[in-house]
């Protein structure tokens, strides 16, 4: 069964992250920049929570909040599920669609080491059946 490890191992494990006093118009700034739909919010290496473009959309947009005026603490959710690197793909995909959400920030031993997207688990599943597919035509050819 791979795990969330063998997926982070694929990508490039850049933690991207914000801090819970910046204003939620900052925190988009650099979902921007780094063309993220989410990003962690972060306090002394520890996690706080998670702001998403799900976020601002429900918590601002639609409440009529300043995105400007607002800090990025009132509008993350607070305490996101998180994942370990033993966790199977399969159960990510299963929080995922249970939960309706799409990151799972990555936690070992309380500390943040990556995030999985809803993107992530898909090209994943892809190639590792692309993977099966064509060891299993090497072994009828063969």
């Amino acid at each position: 069964m791979k795990s969330v490890k063998h997926l982070l191992d694929t990508k490039h494990a850049i933690i991207i992250s914000v801090s819970e006093s910046i204003s939620v118009l900052d925190a988009l700034k650099v979902m921007t920049e780094k063309n993220i739909s989410a990003v962690l919010v972060m306090e002394y290496e520890q996690l706080q929570g998670i702001f998403t473009e799900r976020d601002y959309a429900r918590k601002i947009i639609l409440q009529g909040k300043s995105s400007k005026d607002t800090l990025i603490k009132e509008a993350m959710t607070a305490n996101p599920i998180t994942i370990k690197f033993s966790d199977s793909i399969d159960h990510c995909m299963e929080l995922m669609t249970d939960k309706h959400i799409r990151h799972l920030p990555v936690v070992e031993n309380g500390e943040v080491k990556g995030m999985v997207s809803i993107g992530d688990v898909v090209k994943f599943i892809i190639a590792d059946q692309k993977q099966t597919i064509s060891q299993l035509e090497s072994y009828i050819s063969g």
